[in-house]
């Protein structure tokens, strides 16, 4: 199975009575995570299923993916939000039995991608990988009941590399 971790795009900056979970992409914002979309769509990139935060700027990059023809299915995943847990977001996953040969992209936020993607490949949190906003990693899932410390990391792209 390909996961595919992917940050939202440039979004409103934080202050003083915006929530957080209302900050929307930027017109920069969405013209670049318009870029990144069609270029991975150039690519040949797919995504059977797409699940995203419920935070306004995580759904407006989904969106966008969605409307480029990247995924027809979007859902909402409450374990992509900024507090959520990636035991727990394990633990939902397991439960929908998807194929092997299921591709799934994740639209969140960072540091929380970062570190996902480091215990799913090393088996802890490194503090490592950043994922720049619109930037992707791509994770090879195993055939395992858990695959952290099981997984390999195939792609780790700053959106400039794809434009």
């Amino acid at each position: 199975m390909e996961l595919y971790l992917i940050r939202h795009g440039i979004a409103q900056e934080r202050e003083i009575g915006l929530a957080d979970e209302t900050r929307s992409l930027t017109d920069k914002g969405r013209d670049k995570t318009r870029q990144v979309a069609q270029r991975l769509s150039e690519l040949g990139v797919r995504f059977d299923v797409l699940l995203t935060s419920p935070l306004l700027r995580s759904q407006q990059t989904a969106k966008i993916l969605h409307d480029c023809k990247l995924s027809q299915n979007i859902a909402e995943s409450a374990h992509l939000a900024p507090d959520g847990s990636i035991h727990d977001w394990l633990d939902w996953f397991k439960k929908q039995q998807y194929p092997q040969q299921t591709q799934l992209a994740l639209v969140g936020h960072q540091p929380n991608l970062g570190q996902w993607a480091e215990i799913l490949v090393w088996g802890e949190d490194r503090a490592k990988l950043f994922l720049k906003k619109a930037g992707i990693i791509g994770i090879a899932l195993p055939e395992t009941d858990s695959p952290i410390g099981q997984s390999q990391l195939f792609w780790l792209t700053a959106p400039k590399f794809l434009l």
